[in-house]
């Protein structure tokens, strides 16, 4: 594993800085607040802890929004962390409106991927739906490593205002979780979307995070190439070249929608 870790230092400043721009974002969006949807994944239980930190208790609400495939190991994880930080938080099932929508388009029924972004859309929209009602912006809780790889529907899970933990790499969040008092067994749990029944990001992906991370920070934002890449992290180039591959792919992803040029 390539230590991607930061010095208790810079763990400080990166709280910091990280809280700073919450607060920033809020204040220049002559906001009162801000939503976040919870899921009981590490990276929304972070991002719910920093925006305590940054905004107060009283302005921080949260949504917790099971869906079919959500398990009830998450959904409880979400509640624990709004209870264990006193925020306001609402739960909403978002079955009835994404079984709308399919009914709509029947021969969608059954496709995993249609469907699991849906979801995320539907979840999009309800995160909205209260922050325009209550003058709030939407925090996003999308990483490094995901945002890199495409590993988000677009204009669902990456439908936000801001993204306050989108420079961390995966294993610089369960760091920064553990420094700001995460419980243990949130900080190491597995990553999963639950857009479908049985996924996890690392199985979809098809690459461990701690290799993800350590491709990502040496090949695409670093200088080293392919080879070198593959030897200092000890995985096999064609490991390199997925990930190469998936950063590429994904570009429409991270850029505001095209236009012709005039």
């Amino acid at each position: 594993m390539i230590d991607l870790r930061f010095s208790e230092e810079e763990l400080d400043t990166v709280h910091d800085r990280i809280t700073g721009f919450i607060a920033d974002t809020i204040d220049e969006a002559g906001a009162d607040g801000a939503i976040l949807g919870l899921s009981g994944g590490i990276d929304s239980t972070l991002t719910a802890y920093l925006a305590v930190d940054a905004l107060g208790k009283e302005n921080l609400r949260g949504l917790v929004l099971p869906g079919q495939v959500s398990s009830e190991e998450n959904m409880s994880d979400a509640e624990r962390v709004a209870r264990d930080l006193e925020i306001e938080y609402d739960v909403i099932e978002i079955d009835p409106i994404v079984d709308t929508f399919v009914s709509t388009v029947p021969e969608v029924k059954g496709d995993h991927v249609a469907v699991g972004n849906a979801r995320a859309r539907v979840r999009a929209v309800l995160n909205y739906l209260l922050a325009n009602h209550e003058n709030r912006i939407v925090l996003g809780t999308g990483n490094r490593a995901e945002a890199a790889v495409g590993y988000f529907t677009k204009y669902g899970d990456g439908a936000v205002d801001c993204h306050p933990i989108g420079n961390l790499y995966k294993q610089q969040v369960r760091q920064l979780a553990r420094h700001v008092g995460v419980a243990e067994d949130l900080a190491a749990k597995t990553p999963t979307a639950e857009l479908w029944e049985d996924q996890t990001d690392e199985g979809e992906l098809g690459i461990d995070y701690d290799t993800l991370d350590a491709v990502l920070a040496l090949h695409i934002d670093g200088p080293l190439s392919t080879s070198a890449t593959s030897e200092a992290v000890g995985c096999e180039e064609r490991v390199v070249e997925d990930v190469r591959t998936l950063y590429e792919r994904s570009a429409h992803k991270r850029a505001v929608p095209p236009a012709p040029e005039r």
